[in-house]
């Protein structure tokens, strides 16, 4: 009987590689939720989670800039505090959801 060579260390992380790729596939198959409409549901979660707080703070900056007038811009600054917020959200909820893969 001829013998096998040893496995190397390649050959081994493409054995997981594939192994993983395959148990992912598996597991799609057996969840019939996540469709198409799932994928598009989950950007228009993104996408709403990075608009509503940039809006809420152009809304608030322009809101303070006619209140009280300054040398700086509270609309430019609170746009960017909303940026992060709504980034932070939308980093949340895609965490959230790859929990369950």
């Amino acid at each position: 009987m001829p013998r096998r060579p040893p496995r190397t260390h390649q050959a081994e992380a493409l054995i997981r590689k594939v192994a993983r790729k395959e148990s992912r596939k598996l597991k799609a198959r057996r969840e019939k939720r996540r469709s198409l409409w799932f994928g598009m549901g989950m950007f228009g979660v993104v996408g709403w989670s990075v608009a509503i707080p940039t809006l809420a703070g152009i809304a608030l900056g322009v809101w303070v800039d006619t209140r009280w007038p300054g040398p700086c811009s509270w609309t430019l600054m609170l746009l960017v505090v909303g940026v992060g917020l709504g980034c932070l959200n939308a980093w949340y909820w895609i965490k959230r959801e790859s929990r369950h893969d």
